[in-house]
This record gives structure tokens, sequence and C-alpha cells, in this order.
């Protein structure tokens, strides 16, 4: 698994981070360790699912996102 954290645009309220977290939630490889405003933190199985997949399906409901920063 690799860790990612995302800057994730144009959230501003909790039906924001519920919709951000039920995206992620729905890719397979993708593990949600947190979503607040602004900011998603996952974990991510690159044999599963690529972080172009991740960011891209955000982009489809509506929150462009883009890499914060890999551990």
């Amino acid at each position: 698994m690799t860790r990612v954290s995302l800057a994730v645009e144009g959230m501003s309220c909790g039906h924001c981070v519920s919709r951000v977290r039920k995206t992620l939630t729905g890719l397979s490889g993708v593990d949600v360790r947190s979503v607040e405003i602004g900011r998603a933190d996952i974990d991510f199985d690159p044999t599963l699912q690529t972080l172009a997949a991740v960011t891209s399906a955000l982009g489809a409901a509506g929150y462009p996102a883009e890499v914060r920063e890999e551990a």
C-alpha cells in the first residue's frame, strides 16, 4: 500500500466531505484514512489502482484533486 495525501478543491461543508469519502471508498484498492475540507488521506494499492484514476474519479464527482505528498 502507498500512503498519499490529496489536496481536494471545491469542498466547503460536511456534504462535500461525505461525497469525497463515498467516491474514494467506491474505488477498488483504496483505503480512506481521513477526509476533511480541502484534504483526503488515503492508502492505495498500486497494483489495483492508479493515482490518475483516483484524482479522475474525484474530478468527475466535482472535486478536482492533486497529490499533496506521498509517503
